[in-house]
Order: C-alpha cells, then sequence, then structure tokens
C-alpha cells in the first residue's frame, strides 16, 4: 500500500468516526435530558470529550503524513504516538470522572427515574461503538496506525461505558436506582485499564521501544537469505507513527568491493521493502565477516 493511500485510509476511518459520535452526542444529551436520565447524559458529555480526542488524532494524522524534512529527518510519524498519549490521558480521565460521579451519587443516595428513550439511546450506542472499534481495530492493524488503534481502543470504552449505563437505567427502570452508580463504577475500572494500555503502547514507541521478536527474527531471516550476506551482526528496530525504521549490520566477505557491497545492502533493502510495507527505512551499515571489529556507539 501507497503512502497516501495509507493515510487517505485512516483519515476515512477518523472521519467516520468522528460524524458517528457527534450524532451519538447529540442522541445521548437529548435522550439523557428528555428521558430524565443523569446516566445517559453523562454518557454524552463523555462523547463531547471524545471530541476532543478524535480531532487530536486527525490533526496528528495531517502532520504525520507530511514527509521528511531538514528539521524532521525521520518524518513527522511520531505525532501520531503523541495523538494517542492525548488519547490515552482523555480515556482515563473519563474513567476516573464516571467513577468520582458514581461514587457521590451512591453516597448522596439521589437515584433517578429513567424513561424507555435513555434506555434506547443507551442500547443505540453498544450496537454503534463496537461497530465502530471493530472497523477501526481493524484497519489500524492492517495500517499498523497507533493512533488509529488508540481510536479504536476509545470507541471500545464508549461501548463498555453504554453497557454499564444500559443495565444501570434498566434497572433504575424498573426500581432499583443504585443500580445506575454501581455499573457505572465497575466500568469505570474497565475504562481506566484500556487508558492505562493505551498511554502505555504510545509511551513505549516514544521511547524509541523496540519491536517484537517475531518481527526482528522475520526481519534476519529474510536478509540472510540475500547472496553475499553472510550474517546479520546486530537488528534494531522502532516505530514512528505507521511506519517502522529498521537499522541493519550485515556481514560481507572483507575482499568485496564498496560497489558490491552497495548492491547487496540495496537488494537487501528492496527484499524488506516488499516483504513489509510498514517499514518506512531502512538504514544498513556493513561490516566484514570472520574479522575483528569494533562497533563504536555510546548509547
Amino acid at each position: 500500500m501507497q503512502r497516501t493511500e495509507r493515510f487517505d485510509s485512516a483519515d476515512r476511518i477518523i472521519k467516520i468516526g468522528f460524524w458517528v459520535n457527534a450524532f451519538l452526542m447529540i442522541l445521548k444529551l437529548s435522550a439523557g435530558y428528555w428521558g430524565h436520565s443523569g446516566a445517559v447524559f453523562a454518557d454524552g458529555i463523555e462523547s463531547a470529550c471524545d471530541f476532543i480526542a478524535i480531532f487530536a488524532t486527525m490533526m496528528a494524522l495531517k502532520l504525520g503524513r507530511q514527509p521528511f524534512d531538514a528539521n524532521h529527518p525521520y518524518g513527522h510519524g511520531r505525532a501520531e504516538s503523541l495523538a494517542a498519549l492525548f488519547v490515552s490521558l482523555v480515556i482515563g480521565l473519563t474513567g476516573g470522572w464516571i467513577l468520582y460521579e458514581s461514587i457521590v451519587t451512591v453516597i448522596s443516595g439521589k437515584f433517578s427515574s429513567p424513561g424507555w428513550i435513555a434506555v434506547a439511546a443507551a442500547a443505540a450506542t453498544i450496537v454503534i461503538k463496537e461497530w465502530l472499534y471493530r472497523f477501526s481495530t481493524r484497519t489500524g492493524k492492517k495500517l499498523e496506525s497507533p493512533a488509529l488503534l488508540a481510536i479504536a481502543k476509545d470507541h471500545r470504552k464508549d461501548a463498555l461505558t453504554s453497557i454499564s449505563t444500559l443495565i444501570g437505567v434498566i434497572g433504575a427502570f424498573f426500581g432499583f436506582g443504585i443500580m445506575d452508580p454501581l455499573a457505572a463504577g465497575l466500568t469505570s475500572f474497565f475504562i481506566l485499564h484500556i487508558g492505562y494500555r493505551t498511554f502505555r503502547e504510545a509511551a513505549h514507541d516514544l521511547m524509541d521501544g523496540t519491536a517484537s521478536a517475531d518481527f526482528i527474527d522475520a526481519l534476519q531471516a529474510l536478509a540472510e537469505s540475500v547472496d553475499l550476506v553472510e550474517h546479520v551482526h546486530e537488528i534494531r528496530a522502532r516505530r514512528s507513527g505507521q511506519y517502522m525504521i529498521v537499522d541493519l549490520k550485515l556481514e560481507m566477505d572483507p575482499n568485496m568491493t564498496v560497489k558490491q557491497s552497495h548492491d547487496v545492502a540495496t537488494s537487501v533493502k528492496k527484499l524488506i521493502f516488499d516483504q513489509y510495507p510498514g517499514v518506512g527505512d531502512v538504514m544498513i551499515h556493513i561490516n566484514p565477516h570472520d574479522e575483528e571489529h569494533e562497533d563504536l556507539i555510546r548509547l
């Protein structure tokens, strides 16, 4: 998949989520107000908070698609990880807010008696948000986009919140008012867990965390399959937005000419690009095979 196609696909999914979220926000705020349900109204406020996260992701994707320049020789892909970090904070704050509100409601003992419109709004949100989660996750994994995967988790968080809201609203409708804040409080822990996982993954990328061991092993096998590559001395890979940046140290015959070793390195790079469209750049260093050599590094 070409660079523009990858970004266009991500943009399309984000925009769908943006407008669907707008519809759900209006639906839940209206249903919460007219259906006399504080839980559904609070769910609508949560959707309003999601606008901030989705808008930040859209801006990050726009920035991340810009090619490398003199000030950013590795491109602008890290903008996606920054957006994912911001989304994780929004998810965490939302979970903390829901937990706080549920505790306050239980302590006060002031429980609402919602109408059927509130029940219908919560049920519709579950179905729509779960569909958005699966749709966004499938595309996010295909594009290997941390920002899109973070938004997908935010959709799952909304579905979980609405399950809590639905249980609570139904219970309150039949006279068990305390079920609403209790269910919301339980779901807040799932939301906080999703926020933590999103934060951890975004921080891992921003801290130049390594790629998975399976990916590293596959790269080594692929590079060593090229003729005249004696051994892969070292591999490092880190994520920058939707792309992986790979550093390879290859061992070759010390008697090869610079031109020969360059041609072999180019073959390795082309093979990696062909097999892994998610790799944005491959830097290759040549070492002499079966000879003592020192790799200078200060990290």
